[in-house]
């Protein structure tokens, strides 16, 4: 293929236990998944219409490198989430064949410049400005979906310099994961190599130059790193 300037290379996760790599073909994400997070922002839960917004793939943070404090941004905040990669792909999947998708898990924080979500919100304008920047998707090493058991009773969790900051199991999300894939594919067509966010709980707090961060999903993936 002769292209008229380089291409872009390919953004990809580390697989756990291998030298490996899963390709990032897109990052969906899901907001207000759990009710005590969407309280806190003021913000209802419609368990009939989940709100979905998208990261471009190059976003993901990898490998533990650090991450770069945004610019255009006094108030960027952390969201703990579970990751889930889709190994297969589809439109308008049932649940059951949604969760045949996923490939493995992770997870990753959400990152969110909130003074610019603020101002969005307030203008009723998108949120990418606020949700889609560079190096907003800092992700851990995958683990495969069978080498893992993940459940209701999962713990997530995130420490910020050695402190607890947010904490919940996977049972207190308002949609589950195949229901979070089933409507995803309504919406798009699903493909390998896709990402998907599952949402955040309580405890959103800001993030500081040299801050470190270790981000947890108990017994799958682990996510340590430093705020540059």
């Amino acid at each position: 293929m002769n292209y008229v300037i380089p291409p872009s290379p390919v953004s990809s996760l580390p697989v756990a236990g291998s030298d490996a790599r899963f390709p990032v073909r897109r990052i969906f994400c899901i907001g207000r998944n759990y009710a005590e997070h969407a309280r806190e922002m003021g913000a209802t839960v419609e368990k009939d219409a989940p709100l979905f917004f998208c990261k471009p793939a190059d976003a993901v943070v990898t490998d533990g490198a650090d991450v770069p404090y945004p610019q255009a941004t006094a108030d960027l905040h952390h969201e703990v989430e579970m990751v889930v990669a889709l190994g297969d792909g589809g439109r308008d999947l049932t649940p059951e064949a949604a969760a045949a998708r996923i490939w493995g898990y992770g997870v990753g924080l959400d990152l969110t410049r909130r003074d610019l979500q603020a101002v969005a919100k307030a203008r009723s304008h998108p949120w990418d400005v606020a949700k889609a920047f560079d190096h907003s998707a800092p992700v851990s090493a995958l683990v495969p979906a069978d080498a893992v058991t993940i459940g209701p009773d999962t713990v997530l969790q995130l420490e910020v310099n050695g402190a607890l900051r947010q904490r919940t199991t996977l049972g207190e999300m308002v949609h589950d994961v195949p229901e979070i894939l089933c409507a995803l594919s309504k919406l798009f067509e699903l493909k390998a190599g896709d990402l998907v966010f599952t949402g955040t709980p309580a405890g959103v707090a800001a993030l500081q130059r040299g801050d470190r961060f270790r981000a947890e999903l108990a017994g799958a993936a682990v996510l340590e790193g430093r705020v540059a």
